[in-house]
């Protein structure tokens, strides 16, 4: 099979429907949860339903968060998110689909940007609806817990941080400084589901492509394979880049088994040579 396939399927395709995943913004040390089986890496994050019923629960996530807060907002585009966004410039992206929720594709440059699961640099309270800035909750989170941000921890996945065995009962959580109400991040948990409309917007998007292509997804969670199911349907084609194996295997025309910034070194003007190829999987 031809090493430039990708090159070949992305040329044929002027109105591409894109879907990213993890492994997208691993090159910016984000890292993901699943392994390149699909299986989990670590704990599998918290559910809406222990987050907002549980108190202890609300308050280790936060703890954590506020560790890890600051590494997510210090990390940066890397060339898989600025060769998606030069895709777009050319004109041949019809809509970019993430699961991440870093913001590190609009950074890169693209506008085209469906955030499926929401963003972490905003926070929205559960009671009054009201959406602030990550940042200033930081600031507030800080100031309450004193001496918390200089605990050693491991980075985790979006956001978070392996802090473990602390008396997470003595870190305060603010609330609302509108109504008093509860916040969360503004980002869509295990066991939440993702907003209608947003649905609603992307599936116009597929029924408006010529093609999907997914990037650094797995699709082990039905939120993003759907769309692939979709494309299915409607009888476009469907590739993907990916280290493992996907939950839509059996439906790709191929998968590229490597890095996404080196699948995709084609889209970014390189100096110095031709960019190495990756290996094709078939599907």
């Amino acid at each position: 099979m031809s090493d430039t396939r990708l090159e070949d399927f992305v040329a044929a395709h002027r109105r591409l429907f894109v879907l990213t995943g993890a492994g997208c913004s691993t090159a910016s040390g984000i890292p993901d949860y699943r392994d390149e089986q699909g299986a989990w890496k670590r704990t599998p994050p918290v559910t809406y339903q222990a987050f907002t019923g549980d108190t202890a629960t609300r308050h280790r996530y936060w703890a954590r968060s506020m560790i890890g807060w600051p590494r997510v907002a210090a990390a940066r585009p890397n060339d898989a998110h600025r060769a998606l966004a030069s895709l777009e410039a050319q004109g041949r992206c019809e809509v970019l689909l993430t699961q991440n929720v870093d913001g590190l594709h609009q950074a890169a440059g693209s506008h085209a940007v469906i955030d499926l699961h929401g963003r972490l640099d905003g926070v929205v309270c559960l009671a009054c609806g009201e959406v602030t800035p990550r940042a200033a909750l930081q600031a507030r989170l800080m100031q309450a817990n004193p001496g918390w941000i200089d605990l050693q921890a491991g980075t985790a996945p979006d956001g978070d941080a392996d802090l473990e065995e602390k008396d997470f009962e003595r870190f305060h959580v603010p609330a609302c400084e509108a109504c008093g109400g509860m916040l969360k991040p503004h980002v869509v948990f295990f066991g939440e589901n993702v907003p209608h409309p947003r649905v609603e917007t992307a599936m116009a998007h597929v029924d408006r492509a010529d093609a999907l292509l997914v990037v650094g997804s797995s699709l082990m969670v039905y939120s993003g394979l759907r769309f692939v199911h979709a494309a299915v349907r409607r009888r476009i084609p469907v590739v993907a880049v990916s280290l493992g194996r996907t939950r839509a295997d059996d439906l790709l025309q191929f998968r590229i088994a490597a890095p996404c910034g080196d699948a995709l070194a084609f889209l970014l003007e390189r100096e110095g040579g031709a960019a190495v190829r990756p290996p094709v999987v078939a599907g």
